[in-house]
């Protein structure tokens, strides 16, 4: 069942992007000779007004194929024989089409869940954002310059920035219908750490080693089992828990007794000094019902939060911040939405289908930045040579063109062979 939901929720999407397209080449005498929706041989086809309609096997994926669409032909009835700005509106029409999708079905999400307004919830008594004038109940409207429509908002500008120590943590904020501005250097958290990861809260198996960290240091290795701390055992996680409760780590030595293939070792390690710079106070990111013209307000902020994110993401994927393991391909997101579909039925009816419904607008919004962006054999990339000859007054000559959307292709469906084989690692 997860799959075929997520196959007719990434399906729905495509067929409304290819639906943009199709509706603006009727409109503009272009002949549209297959409307399909997925990929390899056609499993249904029928012929209607000139154009062949057909589902193919392979259900992900789609088409709007016009005439004289990559070629030099324009004789009457071809994509070539259209006004320049009406093939730049066909071509803009899919992603378009996808945000369009995008507000309703976030217009249904918020009229029945509503929204999550970035309100402060808690302030850490005698934090610097309590001494610089913070408030429970105020609603952040801008946090380090970027502008803060929804608490998502903030927390995933948080999360693709991480704050660092000295670091001025820069806020507007609405406070009685009035906006103020607070500034403040953050807090410091310093903690001792012994630089591991447990397998699960239940254990104290070593899954993981963090690199350069005490433990690493003294030769422990992934499968070991801690035992004991200064004599002390802990047997599980919540006598490790109890223990670093009761004597909390510090710069002074600790040792550790641990076992290897049955056999009993001890190392004596100094726990290292971990700072984490703290905002001090905490935020609302749950939704509060709305009503009336706030329902249309909100799903456009969806919207906008949707596209953002998508195009945050991307900055972080050219910085660095970010690498191709972090992407996903349709395998992916068919097991995203699969999982999403798992994880709520204990949540009841209502929240399988809002947070479906969520999963579309995010996969619909992304679709729509995606095919803006401009990169040969993607909309934007037609976009750009369309826009060039309504500049010029002439085309582009369209065997360079085709011969660069052509590299396009090839490099973007190597790269699609690239995430599909990371999404196929994830899954298994």
């Amino acid at each position: 069942m997860r799959f075929v939901i997520a196959v007719i929720i990434f399906s729905v999407v495509i067929l409304i992007h290819e639906l943009g397209h199709f509706l603006l080449a009727k409109k503009n005498h272009i002949e549209v000779l297959e409307f399909s929706l997925g990929m390899g041989p056609r499993i249904i086809s029928t012929v209607k007004g000139g154009t062949r309609y057909s589902v193919k096997l392979f259900p992900l994926g789609g088409s709007c194929a016009m005439a004289g669409e990559d070629a030099e032909d324009d004789s009457p009835g071809t994509f070539n024989s259209a006004p320049v700005w009406g093939r730049i509106a066909v071509v803009a029409a899919g992603p378009i089409f996808n945000f369009l999708l995008a507000f309703v079905l976030s217009v249904i999400i918020v009229g029945c869940m509503g929204y999550d307004p970035a309100t402060v919830l808690e302030v850490t008594q005698n934090s610097a954002a309590e001494k610089a004038g913070l408030k429970k109940g105020d609603v952040i409207t801008e946090y380090q310059g970027y502008h803060i429509d929804l608490g998502k908002d903030l927390y995933v500008y948080s999360y693709l920035n991480e704050l660092k120590e000295g670091d001025t943590i820069r806020l507007k904020v609405k406070r009685d219908g009035k906006e103020q501005e607070i500034s403040y250097k953050p807090d410091v958290n310093v903690r001792y750490l012994l630089g591991f990861n447990r397998s699960d809260v239940n254990s104290m198996t070593v899954e993981s080693l963090i690199k350069g960290m005490p433990l690493e240091e003294a030769g422990l290795e992934a499968g070991d089992v801690i035992t004991k701390i200064n004599g002390v055992e802990v047997p599980d996680g919540k006598a490790y828990e109890k223990y670093i409760e009761e004597h909390p780590l510090s710069k002074e030595p600790v040792t550790i007794t641990y076992e290897r293939n049955g056999l009993e070792y001890e190392a004596e390690i100094t726990p290292r000094e971990y700072r984490t710079p703290v905002s001090g106070f905490g935020y609302n990111t749950y939704s509060e019902k709305t009503s009336g013209f706030n329902v249309l307000k909100y799903g456009a902020v969806e919207v906008k939060y949707m596209i953002r994110t998508t195009i945050l993401s991307l900055k972080e994927l050219v910085t660095g911040h970010l690498g191709m393991k972090d992407l996903s391909g349709p395998v992916g997101v068919v097991d995203a939405i699969g999982d999403t579909y798992e994880q709520s039925k204990s949540e009841g009816t209502l929240m399988i289908w809002m947070n479906l419904l969520n999963m579309a607008v995010l996969l619909s919004a992304n679709l729509g930045v995606m095919n803006l962006l401009p990169l040969p054999a993607l909309d934007g990339g037609r976009l750009v040579f369309l826009v060039a000859e309504a500049i010029r007054r002439k085309p582009v000559n369209r065997q360079v063109e085709g011969m660069i959307h052509f590299a396009g292709l090839m490099l973007l469906m190597a790269l699609m062979v690239i995430v599909m084989y990371n999404d196929i690692l994830k899954i298994f």
